[in-house]
């Protein structure tokens, strides 16, 4: 009996393709391929599973191309690749990678913080430029993170691993806003105060996106939510690319509008507005906040379950839109 076949959009670990290779037959892009829309959905005819990352974009389009499909395994907690209501009126079930990550990205996103009030960038590049040659009592000096009040943008299992990280190990003052309140437990464990996105914007020392993107969420930080931030305060950026409106913070850190930004993600990745590569007070990195080994191939294993339990037993482990799994 010939077993089902699947698409694995990206490179991933061996020992995932291996386990994937047990239940289907694998179509794998172990040589990373740049597909562009059309030769995706060549790749995709026959396939009843795709494993993507947040890179692969699948729409209407694809999906009406592709008439086997009946599941999309992101390997990402962020899903803004997916067309979930057009996936789920096809019935095609879609998942993500949520909670294996949380830790190892609230690691990356309070070291990143740190990087960009302590300006670690741009004293690196002066120094291997060969520009030090003495010292002096003002040389990079940057802001404080302990005791400092840390604003948070988007609250959920991410953002409250930041809010523990600064709240117990840094004496920070933590504020946020959501959409919602936490509950009073969660507000208690991470010390942290809801508060207006006006007030976030006006008093934090240090502020944090952890939101997901959707139409409502593009460019929640622009021009005008920059002004409002004190002229000491850094922007960190762990969420999304398009959360931030990229021109406008460039404009803002050029003019001092805000002391620093740290953007793991930007609009358009993997290219990036040439103006964020123009100003000195900014540190960059190549959306990698998720990126330890161990945070790594546990996502790759979650996609491959949710793909192995949906397609062998009707279950994924983590849906994104349940609604089909009960139609099936």
């Amino acid at each position: 009996m010939n077993k089902p076949s699947i698409l694995v959009a990206r490179p991933v670990f061996p020992e995932v393709i291996e386990r994937l290779q047990q239940f289907f037959e694998v179509d794998s892009n172990q040589n990373n391929e740049a597909w562009s829309k059309a030769e995706l959905i060549g790749k995709l005819q026959g396939k009843v599973g795709v494993f993507t990352t947040g890179g692969d974009r699948m729409d209407a389009e694809v999906l009406t191309a592709c008439a086997d499909l009946k599941i999309c395994a992101n390997m990402a907690v962020g899903y803004n690749n997916f067309d979930l209501p057009a996936m789920t009126a096809r019935g095609v079930l879609g998942t993500n990678t949520p909670d294996v990550l949380t830790e190892t990205t609230a690691d990356f996103g309070f070291a990143l913080m740190m990087a960009t009030a302590r300006r670690m960038t741009e004293s690196e590049h002066f120094l291997r430029a060969g520009l030090w040659t003495e010292w002096r009592y003002d040389m990079f000096a940057g802001a404080d993170i302990h005791g400092a009040t840390l604003g948070i943008l988007g609250m959920g299992r991410i953002g409250q691993g930041i809010a523990r990280r600064g709240a117990h190990g840094f004496g920070m003052q933590v504020i946020y806003h959501n959409r919602s309140h936490l509950d009073a437990a969660t507000e208690a464990e991470c010390k942290a105060r809801w508060v207006s996105k006006e007030e976030l914007l006006k008093s934090a020392d240090h502020l944090v996106l952890v939101l997901p993107y959707s139409a409502q969420s593009h460019h929640a930080i622009g021009g005008a939510e920059l002004a409002q931030m004190k002229p000491t305060a850094t922007l960190v950026n762990i969420a999304r690319g398009g959360i931030v409106d990229d021109v406008a913070l460039a404009a803002a850190l050029r003019n001092k509008t805000i002391a620093a930004a740290g953007l793991d993600v930007f609009e358009g990745e993997p290219k990036l507005h040439p103006d964020l590569l123009n100003v000195p007070n900014v540190v960059l990195t190549p959306h990698i906040a998720s990126s330890s080994l161990p945070t790594r191939l546990a996502m790759a294993n979650l996609a491959a379950d949710n793909l192995i339990g949906f397609l062998t037993q009707g279950n994924a482990l983590t849906p994104l839109n349940p609604e089909v799994l009960l139609k099936k």
